[in-house]
């Protein structure tokens, strides 16, 4: 299929480049992939029928910059690098605005900001945000979040919740199996539990018309939401959210294909929420945009569904003028 749109392709800056220890064999290769915004992304682009990738700044950077004005810092500097490159070539990115939410306030200025006058077209944040010290971290449905989700509502723009690695103290149930670190397990485990903090907070009862992404198909959480909104109905323990779960995942929650090239889990995503509600992305460079689209353009769906999901799905939600 020519035209894609892909929504989870991740650029650095130097001060958030980060080599996880499963690339450190290709770091050079890694490095330069992740910086480029220019010739060899655009001509990747080209080789596998893509138009556009919409922009973000790899995981964890601002999140795990726990001095507040740094992460400010350094949020001002992604958003004017990346952005630099939108205005280089209009007809290929767009970007999803990085905030320093260790400063709430900040995070909002930067916010309208990136959106206004950047044009950015939402935003990603990775995970929770390291705070004041490495140890304090806090995840988005804490109070101290609501007044930048009632900014992001009215500014009507799509929040992409992205993976990072749990904090060190999580990890003790891996210890001695460091396979199971990042994308192969622990992603989606640490992604998904902060997804259901926030599905299961009230943040989408007090703010209804709030758009979330995930990638990764759902990062586990559309195959296993029916049993656990089942569990709430018969013990509910508290749970502030108004309404069942799989409500706010029908009308609030917004599904990738980000590294997660299966298509039967992608039929399973499109069944119970909608093939309107499914985007195609491919997680580059941490996954290769040949594997995604090749995948892609061939899995067995129709092409009616294969236009939605590579291309027109996108540009309703970020009402992209293409």
């Amino acid at each position: 299929m020519l035209g894609k749109i892909g929504l989870e392709e991740h650029f650095s800056i130097p001060e958030t480049k980060e080599i996880f220890w499963w690339y450190k064999d290709i770091a050079d290769v890694f490095t330069a992939r992740i910086e480029d915004l220019t010739k060899s992304r655009i001509e990747q682009m080209d080789e596998y029928g893509m138009d556009m990738m919409i922009l973000s700044l790899n995981s964890p950077a601002i999140q795990g910059l726990y001095n507040k004005k740094e992460a400010v810092d350094v949020a001002k500097k992604a958003n004017d690098t990346m952005a630099e490159s939108i205005a280089k070539y209009p007809n290929r990115f767009r970007g999803f605005a990085a905030v320093p939410l260790q400063d709430v306030d900040a995070a909002i200025v930067e916010l309208n900001r990136a959106v206004k006058d950047l044009g950015c077209v939402g935003v990603l944040v990775n995970g929770f945000s390291q705070i004041d010290t490495e140890d304090n971290c806090k995840y988005m449905d804490e109070p101290m979040f609501r007044p930048f989700w009632a900014e992001l509502e009215k500014l009507d723009v799509p929040f992409y919740l992205h993976p990072r690695s749990s904090m060190p103290r999580n990890l003790g149930m891996i210890e001695g199996h460091p396979w199971l670190q990042g994308a192969v397990w622990m992603f989606g485990v640490e992604t998904a539990t902060h997804a259901m903090r926030l599905l299961c907070s009230g943040v989408f009862d007090e703010y209804p018309n709030l758009k979330l992404l995930l990638g990764h198909l759902g990062e586990m959480i559309p195959f296993s939401i029916y049993r656990s909104q089942f569990r709430i109905s018969k013990t509910n323990r508290g749970v502030p959210a108004k309404r069942p779960l799989t409500e706010y995942m029908l009308k609030n929650v917004y599904y990738t294909t980000s590294g997660h090239f299966h298509t039967s889990a992608m039929q399973h995503v499109m069944t119970d929420f909608g093939v309107d509600r499914v985007l195609f992305a491919t997680d580059y460079p941490f996954e290769e945009v040949s594997d995604a689209c090749n995948w892609f353009d061939s899995c067995e769906i129709n092409d009616n569904d294969r236009l939605k999901i590579g291309r027109t799905n996108a540009i309703d939600l970020f009402k992209l003028k293409l």
